[in-house]
């Protein structure tokens, strides 16, 4: 759970601790190095799963966790949502490689202060950890616009499809573009199988996809390469009463 000697460094005065969630060792360890060489920061430990990150933050009390949204054993932003009850001055940033347009809204509304692309980070992090400590709420300039664009939405633009899904939802497609079956769904989920094909269903019918076949494959697609490609639509009632 805690950082190894040579890449932590003990509290000093007016530093700003950071814990660092997140489950690869490389970019952890890339992570902490550039915290510590900062005059303002600290990093103050640093976890992998889900389980260390609320036991870290119970015990280190960091000003700051940046966070990835993508660990092996919960969902991160049922931990975002979590945190942020049980430690409502806690500046959460998540840190991760997901799609910024469909998860850096989901994000903001369980209660992180801000989200930076990994791909991003180097540039953005210090940007997003001054902003967070001002009290403000860091997100790209294209997903600020998407966020005032969805409290004054335009009626004549269309809706991103993913963005009609509940994060619930969007976890379950995602699961499903990685190859993973609906029992193997459930145990990551800690839900029935059960509930699992419900949620297909949700899926089926809020992506107009006829079948399972094509949510699988339009998964597939999302997961390997960002896009959705085409959708088969219904043609009216008797098709959206179709065979699963």
């Amino acid at each position: 759970m805690k950082c190894s000697n040579s890449n932590v460094q003990p509290r000093r005065v007016n530093r700003i601790r950071v814990l660092v969630v997140d489950d690869h060792p490389f970019f952890q360890t890339g992570i902490i190095q550039w915290i510590n060489r900062h005059p303002t920061l600290a990093c103050c430990g640093a976890a992998g799963t889900v389980v260390a990150a609320r036991r870290a933050v119970t015990q280190l009390r960091p000003d700051i966790v940046l966070l990835d949204l993508r660990l092996p054993d919960g969902d991160g932003l049922e931990l975002v949502r979590e945190l942020h009850q049980d430690f409502p001055d806690l500046r959460i940033i998540a840190l991760s490689q997901y799609d910024e347009m469909e998860y850096a809204h989901r994000a903001i509304r369980a209660g992180a202060r801000g989200y930076v692309m990994k791909s991003r980070a180097a540039e953005t992090v210090l940007a997003a950890i001054q902003a967070t400590l001002r009290g403000e709420v860091y997100v790209s300039r294209p997903v600020a616009a998407r966020l005032t664009h969805n409290l004054f939405p335009d009626p004549a633009s269309g809706v991103s499809d993913l963005a009609r899904l509940s994060d619930r939802e969007l976890e379950v497609f995602q699961l499903l573009g990685a190859g993973c079956r609906a029992r193997e769904i459930a145990e990551h989920l800690k839900i029935s199988p059960k509930t699992v094909d419900t949620y297909r269903e949700h899926l089926k019918d809020k992506l107009c996809l006829s079948d399972g076949s094509a949510l699988v494959r339009m998964a597939t697609l999302w997961v390997e390469t960002g896009r959705l490609g085409t959708r088969q639509k219904s043609q009216g009632p008797a098709s959206e009463l179709g065979s699963n």
